[in-house]
């Protein structure tokens, strides 16, 4: 089975286009003030029509309020909501429950330590996504392009599906996936041509590489 692609960061019609042709899973919209892929919900609005039914429509949030998380919501009808912040158990499943999407928490990952913080969300999320923990005085908390040791998420891991970030390109993915086991992805640095800069054809080179696995 092939492994599945998020793409992330997504800005215009061009890239979705490239996403969607490429047969991804899901595409995400960053709705986080300050980031180079930042989107508004009215944006996100626009290019909502225009991802199929049977792809996933994510949110990135970090540490949002519920005004800001309804705004995008209610704009694109998102699929889940993906909580990139330090959010709380407690938070992921107050936003489950008053949103009524899929929750996904992200773990930021630079030891074993961080993988077994993941065990709190069992409860309180429908998937986890690892992600590397940004450097020092980084200022978002993802898309870093920054990979992470991936033989930490050896078992045991939480009992739900999860997603392998930081630092992917189509050049280390066959060897993420081979250490880390990981059957879905979420892409955004390494498939950019500048920061911020989605780039179609580093798309497809993505999900090409993705269906071969």
């Amino acid at each position: 089975m092939p492994v599945r692609v998020k793409i992330c960061g997504i800005r215009n019609r061009q890239v979705l286009k490239s996403a969607v042709e490429g047969g991804a899973a899901a595409v995400g919209f960053a709705f986080v003030a300050g980031s180079p892929r930042e989107v508004s919900p009215e944006d996100a609005a626009r290019l909502a029509p225009h991802v199929p039914p049977a792809m996933l429509k994510v949110g990135l949030f970090v540490d949002a309020g519920d005004e800001a998380i309804g705004a995008a919501v209610e704009a694109s009808g998102l699929d889940a909501l993906q909580l990139h912040g330090s959010e709380t158990p407690e938070r992921a499943a107050e936003v489950r429950r008053r949103f009524g999407r899929e929750v996904w928490k992200v773990l930021p990952v630079a030891e074993r330590a961080d993988v077994a913080a993941a065990f709190a969300f069992e409860e309180a999320a429908d998937r986890l996504l690892f992600d590397s923990r940004p450097p020092a005085g980084a200022r978002l908390p993802g898309g870093n392009a920054i990979a992470f040791d991936w033989s930490l998420l050896a078992p045991p891991l939480p009992k739900l599906p999860w997603l392998l970030s930081g630092g992917l390109t189509a050049g280390n993915l066959e060897e993420a996936v081979r250490v880390s086991g990981a059957r879905m992805v979420d892409v955004s640095s390494g498939v950019e041509r500048n920061r911020g800069q989605t780039d179609p054809v580093l798309v497809r080179a993505f999900l090409e590489k993705a269906a071969a696995l």
